[in-house]
C-alpha cells in the first residue's frame, strides 16, 4: 500500500507540470479557438531566457520575474505578427502556422544556445518530507504549490478584475464584446501573452527535473495535450485536473503494468486522448457544442 501511495505522489508531481502547460493550451483555445502546437517550444525558449540570466549571475527569482515579463510581451508579439494575419483563415491554415512556429522556435533556440544539454537550477530545496511510509520531495511540493498559485491568480484575474471580465466576454462572444466597446484584438493579444507566461512557468518547472535542450518539451507537450483533452479544451480547471490524472495514470501504468514499464509510458497519454475523443469529445469539464438546426 505504501508503494502505491508513493507512486500516486510521484504522479501528482509530474501531473502538475503537465497541468501547467495544458493550462496554457486551454487559455489560447478559449480566446482564439486555436490549438497552439508551438506552446511547448515557446515554454522551452522562455526557459532558455531564464537560464541565460541565471548564468550571467542573476538570482533565480529575479531571473524568473524578468523571464515571465519577456514571455508575456513575446506572446503578445506572436499574436500580432504571426497569428493576426491569418485570423479567420481555415483551420488547416492556422494549424500549419503553429506547426511552422514550432519548427522556427526550436531551430532558433538551437542556433542561439546550441543543442548541448545544460543544467538548470532547481528553485526548491533538496530533501523530502516523511509522511509515514510515503516520502514527498520538497521539489514535488514546490511544483504543486506553484501550479496552485497560478490557478489562484488566474481565478482572481478572470473573476475579480475588469480586464478578466473583458477577456471572458471575448472568449464567450467576440462579436458582442466588440459591440459593447471591448477592444477584441488587444484582448486576444493579452490572452496569448498570458498563455505564454503560464507556459514559461511550465518550462522552468520541468527543466530541473529533466534537462535543458531545445527538444525538452516535446514529450511534455503530448502529456499536456492529453490533459487538456481529458479535462476539456474550454475548461482551465479541467486542464489542471486532467494534468494530475494523466500524471498519476502514467506513473501507475509504468509501475504496475508489466509490458508498459518505463519505455512505453508515452503511450498512456495517447490512449487517453483516443479514449476521450471516442467516448466524450468535449472532455470531463468541457461543454458540448450545440448548433441550431
Amino acid at each position: 500500500m505504501a508503494g502505491f501511495l508513493q507512486q500516486i505522489v510521484t504522479g501528482l508531481g509530474a501531473g502538475a507540470i503537465y497541468a501547467s502547460l495544458a493550462l496554457a493550451l486551454v487559455l489560447i483555445y478559449q480566446f482564439t479557438g486555436i490549438v497552439n502546437f508551438a506552446q511547448g517550444e515557446l515554454a522551452m525558449f522562455s526557459t532558455y531566457v531564464a537560464w541565460t540570466l541565471v548564468a550571467a549571475g542573476m538570482s533565480f527569482w529575479l531571473a524568473l520575474v524578468i523571464t515571465l515579463v519577456v514571455s508575456f510581451v513575446g506572446g503578445m508579439l506572436i499574436e500580432r505578427v504571426v497569428i493576426r494575419p491569418v485570423e479567420g483563415a481555415p483551420e488547416l491554415t492556422i494549424v500549419i502556422v503553429t506547426v511552422g512556429l514550432f519548427i522556427f522556435v526550436n531551430a532558433a533556440a538551437g542556433w542561439i544556445w546550441t543543442f548541448l544539454i545544460k543544467d538548470f537550477p532547481n528553485p526548491f530545496p533538496g530533501g523530502a518530507l516523511e509522511l509515514g511510509a510515503v516520502t514527498v520531495n520538497f521539489s514535488t511540493l514546490g511544483v504543486l504549490g506553484v501550479v496552485a498559485l497560478v490557478m489562484g491568480l488566474l481565478y482572481l484575474l478572470f473573476q475579480h478584475t475588469k480586464i478578466g471580465l473583458g477577456m471572458r466576454a471575448v472568449a464567450t462572444n467576440p462579436a458582442s464584446a466588440r459591440l459593447v466597446g471591448i477592444r477584441v484584438g488587444w484582448t486576444l493579444a493579452l490572452g496569448w501573452g498570458l498563455a505564454a507566461t503560464v507556459g514559461a512557468v511550465s518550462g522552468v518547472l520541468v527543466a530541473p527535473l529533466l534537462f535543458l535542450e531545445p527538444n525538452m518539451m516535446a514529450g511534455v507537450l503530448i502529456y499536456a495535450f492529453a490533459a487538456a483533452t481529458l479535462g476539456g479544451f474550454d475548461s482551465p480547471v479541467g486542464a489542471v485536473v486532467g494534468g494530475l490524472v494523466v500524471g498519476v495514470a502514467e506513473t501507475l501504468a509504468g509501475a504496475y503494468v508489466g509490458f508498459i514499464g518505463s519505455d512505453l509510458k508515452i503511450g498512456v497519454p495517447l490512449l487517453i486522448i483516443l479514449a476521450v475523443l471516442l467516448l466524450r469529445p468535449q472532455g470531463l469539464f468541457g461543454r458540448a457544442a450545440v448548433e441550431r438546426a
